[in-house]
């Protein structure tokens, strides 16, 4: 059984039911570009709106965070990723939420439980909010060792709206035994975060508690294959089979460029799939610049190098593992278009580049106007001199 559908199934023996919808694009008046967290498109009803399906909800929600832009290439980090989420609307509470995260987890994957750690609210006199005692109470009973942490632990999903303390659960990584703790030693890896969404953070900073108290968990589905399968990093994973199959025998690259292109190129496929174009504003410049970001990887040491030589296979796996609709000869048409304009802008850049004015170090300002007069990027322009 597929580690998706085991967690799914979990839910529902417990009276979940199953959410419809994952697409990346938020719902109608949401400010926010793309959905980035499984709670997003829930939020009116965690807010106390009563929800069609009921209070307890599962499902499987793409995510798009630019926020993490910088730490692709890592092992665990990806721009476009599956959250696996569980939800209780007003129903239960953090000791039944984090009793059956520590069920699936050791009994329904098979994870030593000496090999978790978790992490608790320890309180915060500023808000005047207490240590979470029923998570920390809870963990005790379970066995699991806790560390206490207060900013690491307090989940928001912006300055306003609805808020909480986490519980984290991490899973150990390294060889031999288990050391340290989440935040003194990065081989405990984060894999599900239950939030405990008690209060409402006001506009002037203020904390006020929610009327209806939620349960929102959020477990990565590509880090907990990672863990599952025994990967070194998430591109290692079958969920990127094909793409480290092909990508490195079609353009070498060093390892944290050859994980940044294949997470820009699927992420691109995903959002394209989900119908957003290539454009300068919104959506479509995230979009835009997630692949010139990969091109000017693939460009800086073989400028012949061109997405049309990605094969069809990489095309129909994303498109097929998303349940997307979209045809591929329409995705990789949009992709090979982007890439002609961004060639011509190159082009046009060398030229604006040979002018005397830049014939010097750059400073900020020089960068700033080749950025939002010529559209050339700091990476581009010294990739260019």
């Amino acid at each position: 059984m597929s580690i998706t559908r085991t967690f799914i199934d979990f839910f529902l023996d417990r009276d979940h039911v199953p959410t419809t919808g994952s697409t990346l694009i938020p719902r109608l008046g949401d400010p926010v570009l793309f959905t980035t967290s499984g709670m997003h498109p829930l939020t009116p009803y965690l807010e106390g709106e009563p929800h069609p399906l009921g209070r307890r909800l599962t499902g499987v929600q793409r995510c798009l965070r630019t926020t993490d832009l910088d730490e692709v290439g890592d092992p665990t980090h990806l721009t476009v990723f599956e959250m696996l989420g569980s939800w209780s609307l007003g129903d239960y509470g953090s000791s039944q939420t984090l009793t059956w995260g520590y069920e699936l987890l050791t009994s329904g994957y098979g994870i030593d439980p000496g090999q978790l750690y978790v992490t608790v609210f320890g309180g915060d006199d500023s808000d005047g909010v207490p240590l979470d005692q029923e998570s920390l109470r809870t963990w005790q009973e379970l066995g699991v060792p806790v560390e206490l942490t207060t900013d690491d632990n307090w989940w928001s999903n912006g300055p306003t709206g609805p808020c909480g303390p986490d519980s984290e659960i991490f899973v150990w990584t390294g060889d031999g035994e288990p050391e340290g703790t989440p935040t003194t030693d990065d081989r405990w890896v984060e894999v599900w975060n239950h939030v405990m969404m008690r209060y409402r953070r006001l506009d002037d900073g203020s904390l006020e508690p929610l009327q209806q108290q939620n349960i929102d968990t959020g477990l990565g589905l590509e880090r907990l294959t990672m863990l599952l399968e025994g990967a070194s990093s998430v591109y290692e994973t079958s969920l990127f089979e094909p793409w480290l199959r092909i990508v490195p025998k079609l353009w070498p690259l060093d390892e944290r460029s050859q994980r940044i292109v294949v997470d820009h190129l699927r992420s691109s496929i995903v959002i394209i799939g989900d119908g957003v174009h290539p454009s300068n504003t919104g959506r479509g410049y995230v979009l835009r610049r997630l692949i010139r970001r990969a091109l000017t990887l693939l460009w800086r040491h073989d400028d012949s190098r061109s997405v049309a030589d990605l094969p069809i296979e990489l095309f129909e796996h994303t498109l097929n593992h998303f349940h997307q609709g979209e045809t591929v000869t329409m995705v990789r048409r949009i992709l090979i278009d982007e890439e002609i304009r961004f060639s011509n802008l190159l082009d046009r850049g060398r030229k604006v580049l040979s002018h005397e004015r830049f014939h010097k170090s750059l400073d900020e300002t020089d960068y700033e106007y080749l950025h939002e007069t010529h559209g050339l990027p700091r990476e581009l322009v010294d990739s260019l001199r």
